[in-house]
């Protein structure tokens, strides 16, 4: 008689931060290997600590905001070194008490395999290994993920895991398994084919209100503060027809309507692919709803592309524009004219202004405040709404000794200090008032006060 194959646990782990919110925020890479290792015949399983569909949670509506909605949130104190920081910390989340019970339940693991999304959200996952070897003080942790590798040194010191993987894993994740379990099976697919990965394993959950899309990986673009580069440094892409066959699964087998492309790179090259990607889904008839939460490439809007991506489905569009200061741009992405001549390629093919969005960043290292009230300003003259996407400075990057020169942390200390909510970059705090006026475009930002954080 065979004896079964090793078990393996996958968990998300809790988020520790001044606020956080489900907005279409699911770890694809660590299902995506959970995925790989139930295809070699592993048993496995997952708990998520972010779980809003928890059974001893209240009821929560799963089709509420397209699948997307508030975690449960529990006050905790601050890191010792963000106590000067005027806001509320948490713990998002299910209950410690609850996590313990789900341990307890499974099978006993033989590996643990978790993740951390953000860097600076490690003390989350400190506190989710610390309960795990509670449970299981025994079985081996193993660590993968953004924390672990762009802090892998860190991570190894503090993390608490007992093996510490930097970058992607797909392509060695059987190896690893080989080592720590003494299993080792012949690899079914292709790393360097993603047509033959196994869709990531998010029949896991206990409930889908959305799911999350990659057709493709890496990012041509080279942009200063993005570590896309170095998370993910091979440029990969799917076939249209792998795409649209995961989406009509997703939606005649579990009912799924929403999906939100993480592509960094989506209309890039889109003869090739975005073109017949948004073709055989219009062609497909599928009832579902597509959203941009990365933000597209403006340059890629075309009046083809605009009518495919509306007669697809797209409900959500979100631009990548960053900044409405055009003469003093960087990055030679996109000028005044061709943000003006996409919107109105957009509205020609139907998309309502409501549906538009365009994201502007802040809290950049030697950046205007002001500046960036003037660009949420001229967003919404435009008709279209404003979005804030607040910098975190990411080591390795081009960005990073600029912005460990600008911040009134030491960056290279602790991720904690990289936490975009606390805007490291700038020389002081923004009082909830000024952020206000921020978002708002009221270039009148007086009242912005100095941090202690003594």
């Amino acid at each position: 008689m065979t004896s079964p194959l090793p078990h393996i646990l996958f968990v998300n782990p809790w988020i520790h931060d001044f606020t956080a919110y489900d907005f279409w925020a699911k770890p694809l890479g660590l299902l995506q290997l959970a995925a790989i290792c139930r295809m070699h015949g592993f048993d496995v399983s997952y708990i998520d600590c972010q779980d809003r569909f928890h059974p001893l949670a209240r009821p929560s509506d799963p089709l509420a905001r397209n699948g997307r909605g508030p975690f449960l949130k529990t006050r905790i104190d601050p890191p010792a070194v963000l106590k000067g920081i005027r806001r509320r910390f948490s713990r998002y989340g299910i209950r410690p008490e609850w996590f313990a019970r789900d341990l307890a339940t499974l099978p006993r693991p033989d590996v643990i395999l978790i993740t951390c999304m953000m860097t600076y959200w490690y003390s989350g996952l400190m506190e989710t290994i610390a309960e795990i070897r509670k449970v299981h003080p025994k079985t081996p942790i193993l660590l993968g993920g953004v924390y672990a590798t762009l802090w892998h040194e860190h991570a190894r010191s503090y993390s608490g895991a007992d093996r510490v993987i930097s970058g992607s894993c797909e392509a060695t994740i059987i190896d690893i398994m080989a080592e720590v379990t003494g299993v080792r099976q012949a690899l079914r697919f292709d790393p360097d084919d993603l047509d033959t990965y196994p869709i990531p394993a998010f029949d896991l959950q206990r409930t889908i209100g959305y799911i999350p899309l990659l057709t493709s990986r890496g990012c041509p673009f080279s942009c200063d503060y993005c570590a896309s580069n170095l998370l993910q440094p091979k440029r990969m892409r799917r076939s249209p027809a792998a795409v649209i066959d995961e989406i009509r699964f997703w939606h005649e087998k579990f009912g799924v309507r929403e999906f939100a492309f993480y592509d960094d790179a989506l209309l890039m090259d889109a003869a090739k692919h975005a073109v017949p990607l948004f073709e055989g889904i219009a062609e497909a008839g599928l009832n579902v709803n597509f959203h941009t939460p990365n933000g597209v490439h403006i340059r890629g809007i075309t009046p083809k592309m605009a009518d495919l991506m509306f007669r697809a489905g797209m409900k959500t569009l979100r631009l990548g524009l960053e900044t409405t200061d055009f003469d003093h741009r960087n990055d030679n992405k996109v000028g005044a004219a061709e943000f003006d001549q996409a919107l109105a390629y957009l509205r020609e093919a139907g998309f309502p202004d409501h549906r538009l969005g365009a994201y502007l960043l802040a809290g950049l290292p030697g950046q205007d405040p002001a500046s960036v009230a003037a660009s949420m300003a001229a967003v919404r003259s435009r008709g279209i709404t404003p979005h804030l996407t607040y910098y975190s400075p990411l080591p390795g990057t081009p960005m990073w000794e600029a912005a460990r020169a600008a911040s009134r942390y030491d960056l290279a200390a602790d991720p904690v200090f990289t936490n975009n909510a606390i805007l490291p970059c700038w020389d002081s705090e923004i009082t909830p008032a000024v952020l206000t006026r921020l978002k708002f475009g009221d270039q009148n930002l007086d009242g912005i006060v100095k941090v202690d954080c003594e």
